[in-house]
């Protein structure tokens, strides 16, 4: 599990902006079950309001809608229901300790190892880099 940089979503290929929706999906229920997501990748999101998580899925599912992906309104009750009465962050102010230059790189990395495995197309690939 991994939450990709606010700054990636926008050119996150397919296969990771449909993933990040279904961990999102399973972050939330995790937190619903057991009260954290247990996975050390994704506790941190345990650090802030539930505004940065529902506002995270808002910009992911945003940029699922734009690319005409289909979301399914059951995961977004899901994640919103952490928080019915949310308050919709501007996307650079989510999760704002957490998504520093550093965790970019990281995740710039993460994508560009998925890149030279074949896993991302070099289109997608120049679209990611040039973020």
């Amino acid at each position: 599990m991994r939450l990709w940089h606010t700054s990636l979503i926008k050119v996150l290929p397919r296969e990771q902006l449909v993933a990040q929706w279904r961990e999102l999906s399973a972050i939330a229920g995790a937190i619903q079950k057991k009260g954290t997501p247990n996975h050390l990748l994704v506790n941190f999101v345990l650090d802030y309001d539930f505004d940065d998580f529902i506002s995270y899925a808002y910009y992911v599912r945003e940029e699922m809608t734009r690319r005409s992906y289909r979301t399914m309104n059951s995961v977004w009750e899901k994640i919103v229901s952490l928080k019915p009465n949310y308050y919709l962050l501007p996307l650079n102010d989510v999760y704002p300790k957490k998504m520093d230059n550093l965790y970019f790189n990281i995740c710039l990395y993460n994508l560009y190892e998925k890149h030279l495995c074949g896993g991302i197309s070099d289109e997608d690939w120049e679209k990611i880099r040039n973020a």
